[in-house]
């Protein structure tokens, strides 16, 4: 049996994150200097925040990479599009072990710090020193990574699959980083409208695609898969985890 296709996330939504255009805009100047600068995107996904930041520093270069070939596609496409294609890298790869050509002045990981894998109980960690060996001295890191805003109650851990030592309190996430090494700039929190947008447009192809094809061989199994992922938000993680970013100083 072949699996039915679903349509691209990038259809339906701007950033693959809960991620505002007023947000991303101020993210961008948290990273500043950027004149000249070069910047790494790991599990960049369609690698929307990278193509924002070189189009706002017309000196800056970027490289994307991530393991989704789909997302890598459209990237490109978008980078081309958008006049971009000359500076930026869009790489189809698995970020382990994987090294720049040049030092990072920026590295970005949003919502990605599980792409060099282990225990998910270390990922943020991990993502914290592995970004490091790809930073220059004093470079900068942008971290978009969960936390618990309020104490999960046994009965949303068991709904959601996130187990608590997952994550930690946002004090405790910049003290970690802080552990690591790095210094706070700026930090931020997603809203519940930019969670809602985000989630919203995570689940509608599978939605559009019930509604299209209800009679498919693949039906209860999409449905299944959506009600799935809306129970996790509804009865697990909305309005209890949630995404903070941080504008980090390495040494």
């Amino acid at each position: 049996m072949t699996s039915p296709e679903i349509a691209p996330l990038h259809e339906d939504l701007t950033f693959h994150g809960p991620l505002s255009e007023e947000r991303a805009a101020r993210l961008i100047r948290s990273l500043a200097p950027l004149d000249h600068a070069h910047v790494v995107d790991v599990g960049c996904g369609w690698a929307e925040f990278l193509l924002r930041i070189l189009e706002a520093v017309p000196t800056a270069t970027g490289t994307g990479v991530d393991r989704d070939a789909k997302g890598i596609a459209h990237a490109r496409a978008n980078a081309g599009a958008r006049g971009l294609a000359d500076r930026v890298n869009l790489l189809e790869a698995d970020v382990t072990g994987w090294r720049p050509e040049r030092p990072a002045d920026v590295v970005i990981v949003n919502g990605a710090s599980q792409v060099w894998g282990g225990d998910p109980l270390h990922h943020t960690a991990n993502a914290l020193t592995e970004a490091r060996k790809l930073l220059a001295p004093r470079g900068r890191l942008l971290l978009g990574e969960g936390f618990w805003e309020q104490e999960p109650t046994e009965a949303q851990l068991a709904a959601m699959p996130v187990p608590k030592a997952q994550y930690r309190s946002l004090a405790d996430l910049v003290d970690l980083a802080h552990a690591h090494g790095y210094r706070l700039v700026a930090v931020e929190q997603a809203n519940q409208d930019e969670w809602d947008v985000f989630e919203n447009g995570h689940a509608l192809a599978w939605e559009r695609w019930l509604r299209d094809n209800p009679d498919s061989e693949h039906a209860a199994q999409i449905r299944a898969t959506a009600d799935n992922q809306r129970n996790y938000r509804m009865r697990g993680w909305r309005g209890t985890m949630g995404l903070a970013y941080l504008t980090l100083q390495a040494p």
